[in-house]
């Protein structure tokens, strides 16, 4: 039962509309747009020494290193509880629950703690992937499962390391996941029924993906999706209504994981892995009628520029990230020229591993594996470090889910344990 430190009872849910999406929620993984972005303003430029003020901690949301989706008053993760993985649903206001369903037998991976995806909520509707690969669709107001699949079982994938860690994206009536087999690296689904719409193939998709979560973008007229792959398969783009493999990059991959979610703006490609070899790359796309090749602007070898596993940010045509494999060293880069215009060789407040990284009011929002949090400008010119703070009742574990940013409030998960601080400006 999830336990919550100022002792709230669940509330019991009577029959509701279905959710609405603001603009200053965060429906997904990093945010409403994928881009971990928060578009609201008035937040605190600075924070106490302590951090900003909490305004709750709840207990008993089981194990994992996902992060947490919030709408209209509803906050969405998922949790390994004992054998099984669960998604379940929190009442924003004050973390009390409101229902957790399992969707699938927890499986043995590395970093056995426990869940990687975080819920994607669409139309009355959400989605998560387990690490075994099943991904079930529930009614979000309910907790009710509609339907499920699995990515081994029906689509030939295969569970890597770390198990499955991707989260879905819903689009145009489509979920669109990565099982990561050579004839289906990517799917499309029908949102409502689960059933198969299209079914990428890739040549050579490295046989083990499910790390990256796709994105949408058009070029050219031509939508399509973009995600990247397993050990071999690189960055590619398919068709967002066929399925079609469009064009593929895979000079930057790495054998063992490629896992941040790339930076596509207009005709342009930014992206990084933090394994090996693997380094970073600014790619061209260029469209011809009803095709797309891409073009390498620009290669930064590993030694030079890399990122692990914390994401990278854009904002108004500038790239921040954590530079460096198990590390999280600020690091600005001009997108349209590929030019490195400022890279620290330490992290500020104390902060130590890799770097989750978003966005709000001018400020970056740095969350350290070793638990600090770190607020920096977002400032092109210099690398600016305003606050930080560590995160309280550690558990011990690496502190890797990305923050979420919605409705005024900072959300950090750390295994069983979700804190909710408050970001408005007082004044």
């Amino acid at each position: 039962m999830l336990t919550i430190l100022f002792a709230v009872a669940a509330t019991v849910l009577a029959p509701a509309a279905e959710l609405q999406v603001k603009p200053t929620d965060w429906p997904q993984f990093r945010g409403l747009n994928r881009d971990a972005i928060a578009p609201e303003k008035g937040l605190m430029q600075s924070w106490p020494e302590s951090g900003p003020p909490k305004a709750w901690t709840v207990t008993g949301l089981g194990g994992g290193y996902s992060t947490v989706a919030v709408v209209d008053g509803v906050i969405f993760g998922t949790g390994k509880r004992g054998n099984q993985e669960y998604i379940f649903a929190l009442n924003e206001r004050d973390g009390s629950e409101r229902w957790a369903t399992p969707f699938a037998d927890s499986r043995k991976v590395g970093y056995n703690e426990g869940t990687r995806s975080t819920p994607t909520y669409a139309n009355g509707k959400v989605y998560a992937v387990a690490c075994d690969g099943t991904l079930a669709c529930l009614d979000a107001a309910t907790g009710k499962q509609l339907w499920s699949v699995n990515f081994v079982r029906d689509f030939g994938g295969t569970v890597q390391s770390w198990g499955y860690s991707e989260s879905v994206l819903v689009d145009d009536g489509k979920v669109i996941a990565t099982p990561a087999s050579p004839q289906a690296a990517m799917i499309a689904l029908n949102a409502d029924t689960g059933k198969v719409i299209w079914k990428a193939a890739v040549p050579n998709p490295g046989g083990a993906g499910g790390y990256a979560s796709a994105v949408k973008t058009v070029v050219g007229g031509v939508p399509m999706y973009v995600n990247l792959l397993g050990k071999t398969g690189g960055v590619v783009g398919v068709h967002a209504q066929t399925g079609k493999l469009l064009w593929q990059y895979t000079k930057i991959m790495n054998g063992t994981a490629n896992i941040p979610t790339p930076i596509v703006s207009g005709d342009l490609v930014f992206a990084s892995t933090g394994y090996g070899d693997g380094g970073a790359a600014l790619l061209k796309l260029i469209p011809n009628q009803t095709e797309v090749r891409v073009q390498e602007l620009k290669y930064y070898p590993a030694k030079q520029l890399q990122n692990h596993h914390g994401g990278m940010v854009l904002v108004n045509g500038y790239i921040y990230l954590g530079r460096g494999h198990n590390n999280g060293l600020p690091t600005c880069v001009e997108l349209k020229t590929g030019k490195i215009l400022w890279a620290e060789d330490t992290s500020p407040f104390q902060g130590s591993g890799s770097a989750a990284v978003a966005y709000a009011d001018n400020r970056l929002y740095f969350r350290y594996q070793n638990g600090v949090m770190a607020l920096i400008a977002a400032d092109p010119k210099e690398f600016q470090p305003i606050s930080g703070f560590k995160i309280p009742q550690p558990s011990g574990k690496p502190s890797w889910p990305h923050p979420t940013i919605a409705n005024g409030k900072l959300y950090i998960r750390d295994q069983d344990k979700l804190h909710c601080y408050l970001l408005k400006n007082p004044a």
